[in-house]
């Protein structure tokens, strides 16, 4: 088993900062990202009292978001994480009503994806909360990544690119569920957190090399499909037991490819 199948996103963090045990990374869930922020305190004595100062102004806004009627009984769990996130970043509407914004719904694939992987639903709020701070480091390279994906899918198999142009499927890719979302919805949990790995740690390419593997895996399949609709309707919705191979196979990938730091990005 290689080194990247053995790891997840969040153990890179917690080794940077020097938690080992088991039980102390169950409770330090909430110190995954913010480290890279600047927000946590150099010395390790004061991480408690830090995490207690969080979980009192986790529920300090809540209790806000209540008391202004943004927060309901039917709400779900990830619509509580962005509400709270909306209030935190000052982008909350004048109404709860309002419509979402496109960036409120990658918040919410992200969140209902690491809800799955994170237990504590405090812990669960700075987790996102500073993954999609992450995210927002990419906000130039992001609009990128289908010309990426094109030019790379092109060098591993130029006859299944043109099956994508002939049958204008190109266009009608499922880029917002790969890239936007950094496949969060798309891939299972175990899986996910290989590829968020890379993301976290610097390289938001290895999305790309993903996408290209999904279509390279289910060549035969996409090949055999004639319309747009027919092959993005797949692509959505692939099986998902193809999907650790998938990854590994794109670690491989992107380790080809973009094997020096320059080009990791």
């Amino acid at each position: 088993m290689t080194e990247d199948s053995q790891r997840n996103f969040r153990l890179v963090y917690y080794e940077k900062m020097g938690f080992r045990g088991v039980e102390e990374k169950k409770s330090l869930e909430i110190l995954l990202k913010d480290d890279l922020l600047g927000i946590l305190p150099p010395h390790h004595e004061s991480h408690a009292q830090v995490m207690a100062y969080r979980r009192e102004q986790y529920s300090d806004i809540l209790h806000a978001l209540r008391v202004i009627r943004f927060l309901g009984p039917s709400m779900s769990q990830v619509e509580v994480y962005l509400r709270r996130y909306q209030l935190d970043s000052g982008k909350l509407p004048r109404s709860p009503s309002f419509p979402l914004e496109p960036e409120d719904q990658v918040f919410l694939a992200i969140a209902k994806a690491m809800e799955e992987m994170v237990e504590d639903s405090v812990d669960c709020y700075w987790v996102i909360r500073s993954f999609v701070s992450q995210l927002r480091k990419y906000r130039d390279a992001l609009p990128l990544l289908p010309k990426a994906f094109e030019q790379y899918l092109n060098l591993e198999d130029s006859r299944l690119l043109s099956h994508l142009k002939t049958s204008s499927a190109l266009s009608k890719l499922p880029n917002d569920l790969w890239f936007k979302n950094c496949f969060a919805g798309c891939l299972p949990e175990s899986s996910l957190q290989r590829v968020w790995d890379k993301v976290v740690s610097g390289s938001c390419k290895i999305l790309v090399f993903v996408a290209v593997e999904i279509l390279s895996t289910f060549k035969i399949k996409v090949m055999a499909l004639s319309s747009a609709e027919k092959i993005t309707g797949f692509l959505e919705n692939f099986p998902q037991d193809s999907s650790g191979a998938i990854v590994s196979k794109a670690i491989d990938l992107w380790h080809k490819h973009c094997g020096t730091q320059a080009h990791s990005a």
